[in-house]
């Protein structure tokens, strides 16, 4: 099944590998983990890592292929969907990334590579709505996000939440879609707060 998943920052920053390696999983709490294919949980995600990480995953096992300084693992994580890490020269530094790539679709490598390029050449910093929330879920630990069970209305069912404070009213849980700029700002570190919107990421 090819993914139809468009290519997402979902980790702000460079990632060491500590960071790497939980976020190789993102979704290993979900509900129907083994229930179906859910190449589109992963296909299209990617995020910065240092070049430490980078060759440690090249040593670690003979990769799949390797093109140049793009390699992809051997291990699926699920159908066709598998990391491929990628070496590349942005603005006279060379810089690694890990992404999730369906290789049931024989442009997908190509396009993650043009995607990275074009969200890491833009002149400002900024951050999408969606990228904010994907920064929260990547960096929210396992005992703070979840997925809606059937205690919510079933059209919520299966969706992201996080763990948010009320004050007084203490902690509740809240679909992570549905955060406000407010709560979004609440959850993000400090220097990503103030960061200017992007309108079309």
């Amino acid at each position: 099944m090819t993914s139809i998943s468009l290519p997402r920052k979902v980790f702000q920053g460079v990632a060491k590998r500590t960071d790497m390696f939980r976020m190789f999983d993102r979704h290993a709490k979900r509900p129907d983990r083994f229930e179906s294919d859910r190449s589109a949980n992963y296909a299209g995600e990617w995020f910065e890592i240092d070049e430490i990480s980078y060759s440690y995953m090249l040593d670690i096992l003979p990769p799949l292929w390797m093109r140049g300084p793009i390699f992809a693992m051997r291990e699926f994580m699920t159908g066709s969907v598998t990391s491929v890490f990628y070496a590349l020269r942005i603005d006279d530094a060379v810089r690694y990334f890990h992404t999730y790539c369906d290789l049931s679709d024989p442009k997908s490598v190509e396009t993650m590579r043009i995607s990275i390029l074009d969200r890491e050449t833009r002149p400002d910093r900024a951050m999408s709505r969606e990228e904010r929330l994907e920064h929260i879920w990547s960096t929210t630990t396992d005992d703070y996000r979840g997925y809606a069970g059937d205690r919510w209305p079933t059209a919520m069912q299966g969706h992201r939440t996080v763990m948010l404070y009320g004050g007084s009213e203490g902690t509740f849980l809240k679909l992570l879609d549905t955060l406000s700029d407010d709560e979004i700002a609440a959850k993000l570190p400090v220097h990503l707060r103030h960061l200017p919107a992007l309108l079309a990421a």
